[in-house]
């Protein structure tokens, strides 16, 4: 099935690029969409390990089963700011 991925700020810097198509099986969880992409840009793969997921504008769990055409979308904890 095909998914529709969003990376946002510092994961979306490191990989270069914001937004990617998966290929996956049928039955595939927001765990695997971040196995993949880690597979694939190993540079963010210590972010994924605390970043939050929404699927279709939700935030979900790691075990939520995705969709045909689902958009996940990859936020990373974001620190920072004026003190």
């Amino acid at each position: 099935m095909k998914i529709n991925v969003k990376l946002f700020a510092i994961v979306r810097d490191r990989a270069g690029i914001s937004a990617l198509k998966l290929d996956l099986p049928a039955g595939s969880t927001v765990e695997d969409v971040a196995t993949e992409t880690a597979r694939q840009f190993p540079a963010i793969s210590q972010f994924l390990q605390r970043a939050a997921f929404a699927v279709n504008h939700n935030y979900v769990s790691r075990a939520t089963r995705l969709e045909e055409q689902d958009e996940v979308a990859i936020i990373p904890p974001v620190s920072g700011g004026v003190s």
